[in-house]
């Protein structure tokens, strides 16, 4: 089933920028997220072998974190992404970690820490949501754009945009 999308080829080709562009900021900050659950999973392991409480702050905790992590990435070309701090998915994920008080981990009992992982661990699966629905769109506009390409000949290319 095939949806029309109207609208010029630089109109197809500005939507999937902006879409591109959102999908860019939702991906930092389910990075982001990721990265403070990883410290709070960190945490729980720390507590359930009886280890000592960490020596340093939380930033000082983030290589020994992630030096841990052994993913194969994505396979998407990394691009240059500029989220500004007050972007809502930002402010978001700050309020929930201050809700939850991610900055004193170390300190919450153990429940407050298991009541954080999860928070964490679903607002990232709401921003994974996010990214497969504009994912989803933003193949149906390039699909748009590839069947107008054809459809007008190779002309259209370089008169449209």
């Amino acid at each position: 089933m095939s949806t029309e999308i109207p609208g010029t080829l630089a109109e197809i080709r500005a939507q999937r920028n902006a879409l591109n562009m959102e999908e860019d900021a939702i991906s930092y900050v389910r990075r982001l997220a990721q990265g403070r659950l990883d410290l709070v999973q960190d945490e729980e392991r720390r507590r359930a072998s009886g280890a000592d409480a960490p020596v340093g702050s939380l930033a000082d905790r983030l290589a020994d974190v992630f030096g841990q992590q052994h993913g194969g990435g994505s396979a998407r070309p990394p691009r240059e992404t500029n989220v500004a701090g007050d972007h809502p998915l930002v402010k978001e994920l700050d309020e929930l970690c201050e809700h939850y008080q991610f900055e004193s981990l170390e300190n919450i009992d153990d429940r407050a820490l298991s009541d954080l992982a999860g928070a964490l661990g679903m607002f990232e699966k709401s921003c994974s949501q996010q990214r497969h629905d504009l994912f989803e769109r933003i193949d149906a506009l390039t699909a748009a754009l590839v069947a107008r390409v054809r459809e007008s000949g190779a002309g259209a290319v370089v008169k449209d945009s």
